[in-house]
């Protein structure tokens, strides 16, 4: 298949991209309010002279009153654009501003580019030298080999802050990354291995220069231009750079070099590795084949010849990538946060064993939808992390931060890593906040445990290893023994050292305890003993929801397989609704900032006023065992009597429920969201009884609630948790059908953070 038929867009689809709706990637957001005079009278003239004098007094302040400390200046002329060649600075900006663009995707650094219209080193230090007071780091990018190594070395000299040079260091740290694991994969060890590189050029080398750091030993290294191997005493084709990594040996061509090699690095061009060499390597060889855009030869030749091997290319159509988005923004992410004077060989060598060490996780979800499904682990074609790991933001900058720490590099060290990786998952997850907040209460008594109905399944048994290694509480699994190892092994987990209770419904010592129990219930309601029986064997909803009921487990998680209402008929048969509670659904909204609660979102399709009250207790009573002051509003299509309608009468007559009742939250209604959740349209009401905004919304129906939460998550720039399942007995969780191994993680968390009313206090 060529390059074009691989290709998913066409050359105007992609001129299309770049130029509408606006020319460009990028555009400058205000930070601060704009909306009143006072507002410009502090962002400029004359509030801006306080800043002024205080740094002025103190350059360091400039870190605590402009953005200086998280902006990053993404630097070219030019001259090596993306494997193009030299088609000028201004050709360049497109890359440039992609370049910023990941930097704000991947780990929310902001950067803005700079092209400089000069071939000439010295006027490009001296031009970045006079700027870089402006940021906080500089990546320079695309700049060709050898100037792009002066330009690096002085300007590191020149400046106090991080100056890197992605086309080189990035490359080498995702490049050292794979080589340890697929080191470890063909039992090699780095001090051992004969590495021959292919193109010693900007990232050639410094990747030679990184993998000899982190223990390659320089005489097991041989590198080949395209005049042959690097030998001591060659001066054809030879500068400083390429000087330091030649070696005795009486090797001349690539063919010779890769005779018997380990590893072959190739940052050259297309078709410069042949089959016949490929053949000619040692046992279970590793390959690197990072030309782009197309490799100096296929992962499909390679097989032919060799399927014995490793391959990485740095294209994303095949296994393996070495992308350099993998490093760059985590490592100026670890840099900024402790303000580090540069980028070091030792944070380098902690962003690439960061990497291998993510790359033998279990992966998420979110990365086998985003390729279309197939699921990823560690093995020969998944030796690096894909670059839409949701982990790469909070795993990889706290390496990177502490070995600026421990090198001496770092001005503002972190106290407290916890903390700073809790942080770093917020930046970029709406959910982050919120979860964490649950999961340290869960974790400060991991004592709990929930069993998990379908557990079978392999996304269930994934989160139900995760909830157990992370410490939240101990796992059980329902089902047959033999197909949950079958699916623990498909999963890349294996049975002998993953310690998870399983249980089978059909087999277990409790089963007539349970059957006793359950026939108790059920029968004076139609069922013969031999239907419960039945149930407790088959119906693993019925027997997991009969272990919590009888106190065998604390929680319960449910739902992949069946629908939300087929399994809650099923809990329900086993477990009573809480004295005093309502079972409902609530829907957690987490956007911009802001964290809303939706109820009734999937129990009571049609509910009266009275119910509507129900509900609203529940609601508030629920979201206050989550840390939060509920504040309620009724929400309608009418904004106190205008316009009438029966469905607002019905929300009205909630309201005046409520003003006969004792309670202890805030409620208002009805009115429409806007009003609900924007102080600034409330002038016209001013007997309205809410202290702020609204954060727990009532909706008048099924459909409301569920069509505006479904809504919302749709347009995007919202995360929906839930619903979560409340007012039962015994602490019950149902996940969305089919849901992802995270989306079951979060619903164990909602069970084992489940208290019983009276516990609450309420």
């Amino acid at each position: 298949m060529s390059d074009a038929e691989k290709r998913a867009f066409t050359d105007e689809e992609a001129l299309a991209f770049h130029r509408y709706p606006t020319p460009g990637k990028l555009a400058v957001t205000p930070t601060k309010p704009m909306a009143t005079q006072r507002d410009l009278s502090l962002a400029y003239s004359p509030g801006v002279a306080v800043p002024v004098h205080a740094i002025a007094a103190d350059p360091d302040a400039a870190y605590d009153y402009t953005s200086k400390g998280n902006l990053v200046a993404v630097i070219s002329n030019g001259t090596a654009i993306l494997g193009l060649g030299d088609l000028g600075a201004l050709a360049s900006k497109p890359v440039m501003e992609g370049k910023s663009v990941l930097f704000k995707r991947f780990a929310d650094v902001d950067s803005i580019d700079i092209e400089v219209s000069t071939k000439d080193a010295d006027e490009i230090i001296t031009v970045v030298k006079n700027i870089g007071v402006t940021f906080g780091g500089i990546n320079l990018e695309d700049i060709k080999s050898p100037e792009c190594f002066r330009i690096e070395t002085e300007l590191q000299d020149l400046l106090d802050i991080p100056v890197f040079h992605d086309d080189q260091h990035g490359t080498a740290i995702i490049c050292a990354a794979g080589l340890i694991n697929a080191c470890a994969i063909t039992g090699r060890k780095l001090e051992d291995v004969k590495v021959v590189l292919n193109g010693p050029g900007a990232a050639g080398i410094a990747s030679l220069e990184l993998i000899k750091a982190m223990g390659v030993r320089p005489e097991n290294v041989l590198a080949v231009d395209s005049k042959g191997v690097l030998y001591e005493g060659r001066t054809e084709g030879m500068n400083q750079w390429k000087s330091a990594h030649a070696v005795k040996t009486d090797k001349r061509t690539l063919a010779e070099a890769v005779a018997g090699a380990d590893v072959l690095l190739g940052l050259s061009a297309k078709g410069a590795f042949t089959p016949e060499m490929i053949a000619s390597m040692a046992p279970n060889p590793i390959i690197f084949a990072m030309a782009n855009p197309d490799p100096e030869i296929t992962p499909e030749e390679v097989k032919a010849v060799r399927p014995d091997a490793i391959m990485g290319t740095g294209r994303s159509d095949y296994p393996n990538q070495v992308n350099n988005v993998l490093g760059f923004p985590y490592i100026f992410r670890g840099a900024l946060d402790v303000r580090a004077r540069r980028v070091n060989h030792e944070m380098k060598i902690a962003c690439a064993r960061a990497l291998a060490e993510l790359a033998r996780e279990d992966v998420p979800d979110e990365v086998a939808a985003a390729y279309h499904g197939r699921q990823l682990k560690f093995g020969p074609d998944y030796i690096i992390p894909s670059a839409f790991d949701p982990r790469l933001i909070w795993y990889i900058p706290p390496f990177v931060a502490q070995a600026a720490m421990d090198t001496g590099v770092a001005r503002k060290p972190i106290e407290d890593m916890d903390a700073y990786r809790a942080s770093l998952a917020q930046r970029l997850d709406p959910t982050a906040a919120f979860l964490q907040r649950i999961s340290g209460s869960v974790m400060s008594n991991p004592q709990k445990r929930v069993v998990f109905a379908e557990g079978e399944e392999p996304s269930v048994i994934r989160a139900a290893y995760a909830f157990q290694t992370q410490g939240l509480g101990q796992a059980i699994l329902c089902g047959r023994e033999n197909l949950v190892h079958q699916n623990m092994k498909l999963v890349g987990l294996n049975p002998d050292d993953t310690p998870l209770e399983i249980v089978n419904a059909r087999l277990s010592d409790k089963n007539p305890v349970y059957v006793d129990f359950l026939y108790e219930r059920l029968q004076r309601k139609g069922y013969l003993r031999r239907d419960v029986q039945r149930l407790i064997n088959q119906d693993r909803n019925s027997f997991a929801a009969a272990m919590v009921a009888m106190g065998d487990a604390d929680g319960m998680v449910t739902g992949v397989t069946r629908s939300f209402d087929q399994v809650l008929e099923e809990v329900r048969r086993v477990i009573d609704p809480a004295p005093g509670g309502r079972v409902m659904g609530m829907s957690i909204v987490l956007a911009k900032g802001h964290t809303l609660f939706i109820a009734d979102t999937n129990v009571t399709e049609l509910p009266e006023a009275e119910e509507l009250v129900s509900i609203a207790c529940e609601a508030a009573r629920d979201v206050r065992k989550l840390g939060f002051t509920p504040r309620v509003a009724f929400m309608s299509y009418s904004t106190f009597g205008n316009p009438m309608g029966t469905r607002s009468d019905k929300v009205r007559r909630a309201v005046e429920i409520l003003d006969g009742m004792n309670v202890d939250f805030e409620y208002e209604g009805e009115m429409p969201p806007e009003l609900a959740l924007d102080p600034s349209l409330r002038a016209n009401y001013p007997f309205m009884r809410l202290t702020d905004s609204a954060n727990v919304l009532i909706m008048p129906a099924i459909h409301a609630a569920s069509i505006s939460t479904k809504l919302v998550q749709s347009l995007g720039g919202a995360t929906v948790i839930g619903p979560v399942l409340l007012g039962l007995e015994k602490s019950v969780q149902i996940c969305p059908l089919s849901a992802s191994v995270s989306k079951i993680l979060n619903m164990a968390l909602m069970a084992a953070y489940d208290r019983p009313l009276a516990e609450a206090g309420a």
